[in-house]
């Protein structure tokens, strides 16, 4: 034999789900993608802070899904200097320089308070 017994109601989940519905939950996307946008200014190797500065975000929604995409703008004869700085790269004279992983470190912080704040926002709409 199988008993469910339930009590209380479903308020807090029904103004949860409200919350997503209406987007609200949805407003602080703007705030994430700026706080990527320092962690990975802080991260990169500044030998003239021009790939530092050079890094932006853009915030894309639909088919129920929101998405922030982290890119960097600056690009030396076709080549995106942020991508040659995390996983190295060949010279012209032949020699290699190793990458240097700062990306993963940098946003690895930035997702987990994501994550943090987003379950706070969960747990009380």
């Amino acid at each position: 034999m199988f008993r469910f017994i339930h009590r209380g109601d479903f308020h807090n989940t029904e103004r949860f789900l409200k919350a997503l519905e209406s987007g609200k939950i949805f407003d602080k996307f703007d705030d994430y993608g700026r706080k990527g946008v320092e962690a990975l200014e802080a991260a990169t190797p500044k030998r003239t802070g021009k790939t530092a500065a050079s890094w932006n975000y853009e915030i894309e929604k639909g088919h129920g899904k929101t998405t922030i995409h982290w890119y960097n703008t600056n690009v030396n004869n076709g080549e995106n200097i942020a991508i040659l700085i995390q996983y190295g790269h060949g010279t012209g004279r032949g020699a290699y320089v190793q990458g240097h992983d700062y990306i993963n470190p940098a946003m690895r912080n930035t997702f987990k308070e994501i994550a943090d704040e987003l379950w706070e926002e969960v747990i009380n709409a």
